[in-house]
């Protein structure tokens, strides 16, 4: 295999590994758009290892600033693989190939850094807003990087579709910060605002009484349900295969998301998730056309 070949199926395997949801969707793609995924999940997951490390935060920040030098150089790359793209490891020359093949969107790499910068510093959100936009950061910007390989069917806006594809981020975002207060609490983060803690009686580190922190995830759930209303307005702008793909990774979030809703305290005992067999059917069902 030539070392592009070699690269890709680097990234396909920490796709497999690590992309415990969103490896469902991105194996419904055909197989060009399908290695392009995996390279640009391979980078999204490098960045947010950095952010969720163990390292001091400025070792984390300089990482984080070294990973966006390094996509500087393949956006100047674009069309070609330079010495020093060629050079670097299998995650860069495979995000390097793909960014010449398809219009990835490499800026929204930066809004990524941006967003686990601000987890390796300890931000916390005084305001709902603050943390939709928090979202927008990590999760948004994978959203548009994603549309960039899946592309567009005629005749729809791509400005329209851009807003619907970070708005799903943001929506897979929220679900994951609910199924993970209580690890995050053990990490020393706070994602949820401080104003809406304060308004269901709970404690700055989302501590307090169990029905207290009950109504809050219950809360934020239905926001988060909202978000998925609107993002999931994408699929008709999607080819088959690509709608499928979206389909299957929010259609388990979805999924995930009513589990919480429906049992709001379960965040508190364990990490809530959905069994094997319960993916597979999602994204077989995407596959087979079904609403997620």
């Amino acid at each position: 295999m030539s070392a592009v070949d070699v690269a890709y199926t680097r990234c396909e395997e920490i796709t497999r590994r690590e992309a415990k949801n969103f490896a469902y969707g991105i194996r419904l793609l055909p197989p060009d758009k399908r290695r392009a995924m995996s390279a640009v999940y391979a980078l999204a997951r490098r960045i947010d290892d950095i952010g969720d490390g163990d390292a001091p935060a400025d070792v984390k920040r300089a990482e984080l600033e070294r990973v966006r030098g390094q996509v500087d150089e393949i956006r100047r790359a674009r069309g070609g693989l330079t010495a020093a793209v060629a050079g670097a490891d299998p995650v860069y020359v495979a995000l390097a190939d793909a960014a010449a093949r398809f219009a990835i969107p490499l800026d929204a790499f930066d809004d990524l850094v941006d967003g686990c910068a601000l987890d390796a510093s300890g931000a916390t959100y005084e305001t709902y807003e603050q943390l939709v936009a928090y979202c927008r950061k990590v999760a948004g910007s994978v959203g548009r990087l994603s549309l960039g390989v899946f592309g567009l069917g005629a005749g729809f806006d791509g400005a329209e579709a851009v807003a619907l594809a970070d708005d799903l981020g943001v929506a897979l975002q929220l679900t994951n910060i609910l199924r993970d207060v209580v690890e995050d609490r053990g990490m020393g983060r706070v994602y949820l605002p401080a104003e809406d803690l304060a308004r269901f009686g709970c404690a700055p580190d989302v501590s307090g009484p169990r029905d207290a922190v009950a109504r809050l995830v219950r809360f934020e759930a239905g926001r988060a349900r909202g978000w998925f209303d609107r993002g999931l307005q994408l699929l008709p702008m999607l080819d088959r295969r690509s709608r499928a793909c979206v389909g299957a990774m929010a259609g388990i979030y979805r999924r995930l998301l009513a589990r919480i809703e429906a049992e709001p305290a379960g965040v508190l005992d364990r990490r809530m998730s959905l069994p094997t067999w319960e993916k597979a059917l999602v994204a077989a069902r995407s596959l087979a056309g079904a609403r997620p």
